[in-house]
């Protein structure tokens, strides 16, 4: 009995994060989704995957929704150059994106810190110790927490950043994946949940 009540208390978390979470990816289309630019985005193996089209631009694909204080997880691999992003609180034109990206980029790149697009640039960036946490050409799972101006980021379960800040507090706007410019690149994504807190 007593096992019984750890495991309950130990799996209770979890559970809680699954029943009041939603899925933004459904692994079959790109139902929910739009996408901005004339980059590759498409689904393959039940996974999302984005990569650079001839024009070698910038391209993002947003959720049709917009999402104001969440808890966001999902896992990434990077099979090419894997410069991309999750960005957040964003708006768009054509493909000139305003907002916030949670970095996503090759090793010793700031993975999990924080982009302010067309804005002020970097506004934080992980300690030269934790990017140590990407696992270059696997799965990685990324967290980012979103509450009111606080972002918080995790990779594979370490935090990487917190950052409190009043133009992100005053802000809204849909999530969106990016593929940045210059060719080359291909990521694959999955198990993309949210949590509105």
């Amino acid at each position: 009995m007593k096992r019984l009540l750890y495991l309950f208390l130990l799996l209770a978390p979890v559970m809680a994060f699954a029943q009041k979470s939603q899925n933004l990816f459904n692994g079959k289309d790109l139902t929910g989704w739009t996408i901005h630019g004339t980059e590759k985005w498409y689904v393959d193996k039940g996974e999302l995957v984005c990569e650079s089209g001839p024009d070698k631009k910038y391209g993002y694909l947003s959720t049709t929704q917009q999402y104001k204080n969440f808890d966001l997880t999902l896992q990434f691999k990077q099979e090419a150059n894997g410069n991309s992003g999750v960005f957040f609180r964003s708006s768009i034109e054509g493909v000139k994106i305003s907002g916030w990206q949670v970095e996503v980029a090759p090793l010793n790149s700031h993975t999990g810190g924080v982009y302010e697009s067309y804005g002020r640039g970097w506004l934080i960036q992980p300690q030269a110790e934790d990017e140590k946490w990407l696992k270059p050409g696997e799965w990685n799972q990324l967290r980012i927490k979103v509450l009111d101006g606080t972002v918080t980021t995790w990779l594979n379960g370490h935090q990487m950043i917190t950052y409190t800040d009043d133009k992100i507090a005053a802000a809204n706007g849909f999530i969106a994946l990016q593929i940045h410019d210059g060719g080359g690149i291909k990521v694959r994504w999955k198990k993309i949940r949210l949590k509105q807190l």
